[in-house]
């Protein structure tokens, strides 16, 4: 009877891209469904939030403008991409 909703979520933090992959990959690739920065549901409909601590850091950095690119860089993805967050943080281009 009971049937999953945003009222309750999973947040796993990660401490590099391989393991921001592994769980992504775990989640969405077993019938799961992405979604957008960080966001995704498993196959039961209970939402997961992967999220590297990268992330979190760029985002609440001392530089407020990097922190701005940071988490502008984010609402454009659906799996993180440290490379890219970072280098938002750093006013850089992701393949610099």
């Amino acid at each position: 009877m009971f049937k999953p909703n945003e009222a309750v979520s999973f947040m796993v933090y990660t401490d590099d891209q391989q393991e921001t992959d592994r769980y992504w990959n775990a989640i969405v690739g077993n019938g799961g469904q992405e979604s957008q920065c960080g966001w995704c549901k498993d196959r039961w409909g209970f939402s997961w939030q992967i999220t590297p601590r990268a992330l979190i850091e760029a985002t609440t950095g001392k530089d407020r403008a990097g922190a701005k690119r940071a988490m502008e860089a984010m609402m454009t993805m659906k799996k993180i991409d440290i490379a890219a967050i970072q280098a938002a943080y750093k006013g850089a281009p992701a393949d610099a």
